[in-house]
């Protein structure tokens, strides 16, 4: 299988075709001052920016291995959760910056999950401007999809990630031996974004973590580590074509349109990943109904979820709420839904031409009655 040949552990991301950032994956801390140093971090302040769950378990080990280097570390730390995914927590970051007198040749690390690298990428892109900032992410998740491509931004009240700017870190520095601290729903979250893409870019890949499904609930390193190369690696090539989502790099929104609308509605009280799946589910649904899969795939794919236990259907809501819920979806192009279905598996399009009527009979087969 081509993905998983020639493995490193570095990835490098271009930007205008030009070099712009690599992903380092490792199994501890130690590298990461190494890597800071490529940016003279010895008259540069840094802060680390993370959460009240992640903070207490990695920000003084992190903070130990770059102080020795750097100017200063100081440590902001906010309240975990999508809740606190706002503009009201990037204020108290600005205030935090201001007050240690941070400039534009300082740099911000973003030490958690999604919520958080989301958070720190913003507010690095509006202080001042502009500021450096590296994404060290900690979550599954948020290693293979959030903390790469440059997307940071805060959710506006229920409208999630509706403000924010397209904003390139510095450096993804992923210490893979923090997925051991999660727990295993936290952890399983993650693949529902792996099993995308699979299903969007590369067909064998989909297949080998099938076959693998014991070993990664396992969290066995080696195999960790060739998923989240490879998974990355697919990120990188599509994010690369299209880095502010013009075009292509909507494909990446593979399940996104009706597990964000689940996810709004059930008041995030799903994870993120698991609303992923069921829009997986959904939007495979949609693919079947226009004769792109078989329901022998159908029902593969369905069982990669099921593997992974993460959820295919949930409760609780009605079907026409969430069909109401994507004509408000950040994916809207003049009034129309970018609707990513699949042409086959290992293989997505922009479809422009999905009907309401499609749309609530997908969402009613993901909605337990």
């Amino acid at each position: 299988m081509k993905a998983l040949e020639n493995l490193s552990d570095t990835i490098t991301v271009n930007y205008e075709n030009k070099p712009c950032y690599d992903i380092v994956l490792s199994d501890g801390f130690d590298r990461l001052s190494e890597e800071l140093k490529k940016f003279h971090i010895e008259n540069k302040r840094l802060c680390i920016i993370t959460e009240s769950n992640v903070g207490p378990l990695y920000a003084e080990e992190l903070k130990s291995f770059i102080v020795p280097y750097c100017k200063e570390v100081i440590i902001h730390q906010f309240p975990a959760g999508e809740a606190n995914k706002n503009v009201e927590t990037v204020k108290e970051i600005y205030k935090t910056l201001i007050e240690h007198q941070f400039d534009r040749n300082d740099m911000l690390l973003a030490l958690g999950g999604g919520v958080t690298g989301d958070i720190t990428g913003f507010a690095a892109a509006t202080y001042l401007r502009g500021i450096d900032f590296v994404q060290i992410p900690t979550t599954l998740l948020a290693q293979v999809d959030s903390s790469i491509g440059g997307k940071t931004g805060v959710d506006f009240k229920a409208y999630k990630n509706m403000v924010g700017a397209f904003y390139m870190p510095k450096l993804v520095y992923m210490n893979l031996s923090t997925l051991n601290s999660l727990s295993e729903r936290e952890y399983l979250s993650g693949m529902g974004e792996i099993i995308k893409h699979g299903l969007i870019r590369d067909k064998e890949y989909f297949r080998w973590m099938c076959d693998n499904s014991d070993l990664i609930m396992a969290k066995d390193y080696q195999t960790l580590k060739k998923m989240i190369f490879v998974s990355c690696n697919i990120k990188r090539a599509v994010v690369e074509n299209d880095p502010k989502e013009k075009g292509e790099r909507a494909i990446l929104n593979f399940g996104h349109t009706i597990g964000h609308a689940i996810e709004k509605l059930k008041n995030f009280t799903l994870l993120h990943g698991e609303c992923v799946a069921i829009g997986l589910s959904a939007a495979s649904y949609i693919s079947l109904r226009k004769g792109n899969i078989t329901k022998e795939e159908y029902e593969n794919i369905h069982s990669a979820i099921r593997a992974f236990k993460l959820p295919i259907i949930t409760e609780g809501i009605k079907a026409e709420e969430v069909v109401a819920a994507t004509f408000n979806d950040k994916k809207m192009d003049s009034g129309v839904i970018k609707f990513i279905v699949l042409e086959s598996i290992g293989n997505a399009v922009i479809d422009r031409s999905i009907s309401s009527d499609l749309l609530l009979e997908a969402a009613k087969s993901v909605i337990k009655s």
